[in-house]
């Protein structure tokens, strides 16, 4: 509907189901500059955002965020009481930095419910998995028939799997899904069972990286370390 640039903003604004209000100034800014009108571009980003949220609620028994204190589009710092907006990760008013063992366990989550999408496949009859290239998430997806429904429904529970919203739990996040983001194999090797069925699974969680690393511009500007470390793990897997 508008250019590649805005549509781009707000995909990003909207890829955890929530708009900010920072997120509406960077967007409707954007717009008015390219001579949008404002009423419009408001109706088409409220539809936009009912249309997300509609989408996620599907998957909520599935992929259900960790509970927070949130109200709206803020929620409440622990350390000082003050009204953060929902995704920063550090307090701008007493600098604490918001994590939990809530996220943590969230994550664990994941690993728990591509492990059961796997033993589905297992209790079907399908072929049984090969040997793990390494690390937790690599037995997590395991490798089984190509195009299958269980392949299917692993990619489907990364890809509306909740977007981290701590410094933590980013960073532990995208050490864990970036080795997986990443095709594996060359010439010789690239037809073997093992890697292709790594390398199936490459673009989802690509795709679920570049959602939580364009998540975290928008929320840790001020954290430039921080920043660094996510715009290294996006070089890595060559997201800009």
């Amino acid at each position: 509907m508008y250019n590649e640039q805005l549509e781009k903003l707000i995909e990003m604004a909207l890829m955890d189901g929530e708009l900010t209000e920072k997120e509406k100034q960077v967007l409707f800014k954007k717009a008015e500059t390219m001579g949008v009108d404002l009423d419009e571009f408001e109706m088409v980003l409220e539809a936009k955002l009912y249309e997300k949220q509609q989408s996620m609620q599907q998957n909520t028994q599935a992929t259900a965020a960790p509970k927070s204190d949130k109200f709206g589009d803020v929620k409440k710092c622990p350390a000082c009481g003050s009204m953060v907006q929902s995704f920063q990760t550090k307090c701008p008013d007493c600098g604490h930095e918001f994590s939990g063992i809530e996220a943590n366990a969230a994550i664990q989550k994941l690993f728990k419910m591509l492990n059961n999408a796997e033993n589905e496949r297992k209790e079907d009859g399908g072929m049984s998995v090969g040997k793990a290239i390494g690390g937790m998430f690599a037995k997590a997806y395991g490798f089984g028939n190509v195009g299958d429904k269980t392949d299917n429904k692993k990619m489907e529970i990364i890809k509306n799997f909740p977007i981290p919203t701590t410094k933590d739990d980013i960073l532990e996040f995208l050490s864990l899904a970036v080795p997986n983001a990443k095709k594996t194999g060359n010439f010789f090797t690239k037809q073997n069972p093992e890697v292709e069925a790594h390398n199936k699974f490459v673009p989802v969680w690509k795709s679920k990286c570049e959602q939580i690393i364009m998540k975290a511009k928008f929320s840790m500007k001020e954290d430039k370390k921080a920043l660094e470390e996510i715009m290294s793990y996006a070089k890595e897997i060559g997201i800009k």
